[in-house]
């Protein structure tokens, strides 16, 4: 795919309309009002993959919404090889605050992906967001005139290693703004900062309500029994994400409760450590006939929202997380959420309220256990954190952050 090519949208189109049964007319109204003078508007998002991930997942449906408030949206991706993602993989990780030992050849890399796609996309954009890192040298395609760029970080900057940051920063202070998804995330720069929750999509095929047979044909399909309690993590294969973690939090649950556990997902095309995590969580995972690794492409969202429904408790053990939207699917679909208290997880679980929040595998294990050994206090953790992303976590509530901040954009 070139960086001139819009993806396939894959979900269907639906209507604004018809989210009115889940947040009200009233919003519906609001956010055609908003976008009344914003009209014909030429708007540019940008990332760095297709498929896979929440934020090819959030522009797979915020765009063609965009596109019915009659905003002239569009979606580029960019191109770059696999050095390129090994590099952005390791300026993630270092991000995220590990150790980082690249070499100056890592930013010329870099530097040399970014160049090779200016010039192909929609530079000519009123509003132009890029998404994450990978992108961020596409400043340099920025044209004279009254256009706005901004930045939309979805990871956690909390603790960046500093050399990365500050290699990174210099770019992000040539934006008009940058959005970030928790307020620890924020970074001193002298340009305004965003804060915008990232958001779930009621309606698509991976949250809507699902009738019991699906559900139960999944289960079937999988080899896994419906009959027994079910311990779920939908990752992609992700160290940060700590799948090998979460089996041996299963196992401590295992000597007391009797489940099973299913660890799915997948990898992202911009992810190339994905295939090693995957065999490492396998490894862990022995022969244990009640583990189910199930590596699921982006094209099932079927499954994954039947894999949630189908679950007892769901976990989310990171190490560190920009947000982690399968909190919310989970919560969405009023499920107990057991996760680590790391990153844009807490905004979704609120200890003791929306779900239980955990420090380490140990931790994961006895709040997991005591979710179903009490399953009354499971069943109201999850209605609560139904309320909770309802009014706080839905697609309709990112839509309007941004139709707000292109018109504060304009002045």
């Amino acid at each position: 795919m070139t960086a001139t090519e819009t993806p396939i949208l894959d979900f269907p189109s639906i209507p604004l309309d018809n989210y009115a049964a889940v947040v009200g007319q009233s919003e519906i109204d609001e956010l055609r009002a908003l976008a009344r003078p914003l009209r014909a508007a030429t708007v540019r998002m940008v990332n760095s993959t297709a498929v896979g991930g929440g934020v090819a997942e959030l522009l797979n449906r915020l765009v063609p919404m965009m596109r019915e408030l009659d905003i002239d949206a569009n979606w580029d991706v960019m191109t770059g090889n696999s050095a390129f993602f090994e590099v952005t993989k390791a300026f993630h990780n270092a991000l995220h605050g590990a150790a980082y030992a690249g070499t100056g050849s890592d930013f010329g890399t870099f530097e040399a992906t970014n160049r090779s796609n200016v010039g192909t996309g929609h530079e000519d954009a009123e509003f132009t967001v890029i998404h994450d890192p990978q992108p961020l040298g596409l400043i340099d395609a920025r044209r004279p005139g009254p256009n706005r760029w901004v930045w939309r970080c979805h990871i956690d900057l909390s603790r960046p290693n500093p050399a990365v940051w500050a290699y990174l920063e210099r770019l992000v202070l040539r934006y008009d703004g940058a959005i970030f998804s928790s307020p620890a995330f924020a970074r001193q720069l002298a340009i305004p900062q965003y804060l915008f929750y990232p958001s779930i999509d009621p309606l698509s095929e991976k949250n809507r309500d699902l009738p019991a047979e699906i559900v139960t044909g999944v289960l079937t399909r999988y080899g896994i029994d419906a009959g027994r309690p079910i311990v779920t993590q939908i990752s992609r294969f992700d160290r940060l994400k700590d799948p090998v973690g979460v089996v041996r939090a299963y196992r401590l649950v295992k000597r007391f409760c009797d489940c099973q556990l299913v660890l799915a997902g997948g990898s992202a095309s911009d992810d190339p450590e994905g295939s090693e995590v995957l065999e490492e969580t396998r490894e862990a995972a022995g022969s244990d006939p009640d583990i189910h690794i199930l590596e699921l492409p982006p094209s099932v969202p079927l499954e994954i929202n039947a894999l949630q429904r189908a679950s007892s408790v769901v976990v989310q053990k990171s190490l560190r997380e920009g947000f982690g939207l399968t909190v919310a699917e989970a919560l969405w679909k009023k499920k107990p959420v057991v996760a680590s208290a790391v990153g844009g997880i807490p905004t979704q679980v609120i200890h003791k309220h929306t779900g239980l929040l955990a420090h380490s595998v140990e931790g994961t294990a006895y709040q997991v256990r005591y979710l179903l050994m009490h399953p009354h206090i499971a069943a109201r953790l999850g209605e609560q954190g139904h309320e909770h992303v309802r009014e706080e976590l839905l697609i309709t509530g990112n839509l309007k952050r941004y139709l707000t901040l292109f018109l504060h954009l304009r002045g």
